[in-house]
Parts: structure tokens; C-alpha cells; sequence
């Protein structure tokens, strides 16, 4: 993990920076509301609770924030409020990843009240320099066939589809895209 901050040229002041210990509840918060923005309308309540508990407890979200081969990035609002956060992930390929200088894009969300004013290409603009620092050469991710928005943000963003991957909510198990970016 770095400390560096870096500014958002926009309007309003914003900024990015790594997640500290410190910021674990809020982090926690952060990503069981934007995940249930974005998928409890197509999963059960049963499946959503899984799978929120499993993945965004405060408790997971120190452990995450801890581990070397994880950053977390945090969008925050002039106020510091955080907005929006992205995971950057080593160690983990999928079909059609090149084993040697990939970096997987874990978990990229924003606040619904914040989609489409430009924040999300900040704060993609600041995953590419870190996997770029970490020495990647290509980023990576898995996104939900049916997001389209998704899909089309990151196409805009130079993210092409190479793949498949299972990815279980509670006990669903849903088909991801697998999408690549160069790194140049």
C-alpha cells in the first residue's frame, strides 16, 4: 500500500487515497450499499445477505485493507465523505489473463448518486496507475453478463472481453464476463 493522495481536476474538490485500518466500517458500509444498488434487484434477499455478510463485513473489509496484495482505493468528496472505492487484486488470473503481469480489478463501485458525473473515470484513471506501479502491464476483471452498464464503462475504458467465470452470490452461482486491458 502507498499513502500517496492524489486530486480529482473537477468542479468539486475530490481525492483518492488508500484505505487505512481506520477505514474499515466506513469501507464496509460503502460496499454492502453500492453492491445492493447494483444487485439486489436481480438476486434474492437470501442470496444478497450471503454474500454481503461474506464480503463486506468490517472484519473482512480490515483483512482486505491489511493484505499486501490488496489496495483499496477510496474516492472521497471535499467534505470526506467516501463516494466511491475500487480493489486492486495480485495473485489471481482467469480464463483468457496472462499469468505474468496481470493485476486483477477486484471491486470497482460507485455511489448511485454519484454514477455518470465523471468520478468513475477519475477513479479508473487512479486503478491504472496503481496496477502501472505494482508493475503490471495488463488489468483485469470480471463483470456480470447482465450489467450492461458495466460493460459498456468499461469498454469505454479499453477493457475488451477474453472470457468466462462463475462468480457466486450467496448460493447463486452467476456467469461474470472476463474483460482485459492493456496497460501499455
Amino acid at each position: 500500500m502507498s499513502s500517496d493522495t492524489s486530486t480529482i481536476a473537477s468542479p468539486q474538490v475530490f481525492s483518492i487515497s488508500d484505505a487505512t485500518p481506520a477505514d474499515a466500517v466506513l469501507l464496509c458500509e460503502l460496499a454492502a450499499r453500492t453492491f445492493r444498488e447494483s444487485f439486489a434487484q436481480d438476486n434474492s434477499p437470501e442470496d444478497m445477505r450471503q454474500h454481503l455478510e461474506s464480503s463486506f463485513s468490517s472484519q473482512r473489509q480490515l483483512e482486505e485493507i491489511g493484505d499486501p496484495q490488496i489496495d483499496t482505493l477510496l474516492l472521497r468528496e471535499a467534505g470526506g465523505t467516501a463516494i466511491a472505492f475500487a480493489q486492486v487484486r495480485a495473485g489471481k488470473v482467469s480464463d483468457g489473463v496472462p499469468a505474468t503481469g496481470s493485476i486483477e480489478l477486484w471491486r470497482f463501485y460507485v455511489d448511485r448518486h454519484w454514477h455518470g458525473r465523471g468520478i468513475a473515470h477519475d477513479l479508473m484513471n487512479a486503478v491504472k496507475a496503481r496496477a502501472r506501479r505494482r508493475g503490471a502491464t495488463s488489468l483485469w476483471l470480471g463483470v456480470w453478463q447482465r450489467n450492461a452498464r458495466a460493460h459498456a464503462f468499461y469498454a469505454k475504458h479499453g477493457f475488451r472481453k477474453v472470457g468466462q467465470q462463475v462468480f457466486v452470490v450467496g448460493s447463486d452461482p452467476q456467469t461474470d464476463d472476463v474483460m482485459l486491458c492493456q496497460l501499455g
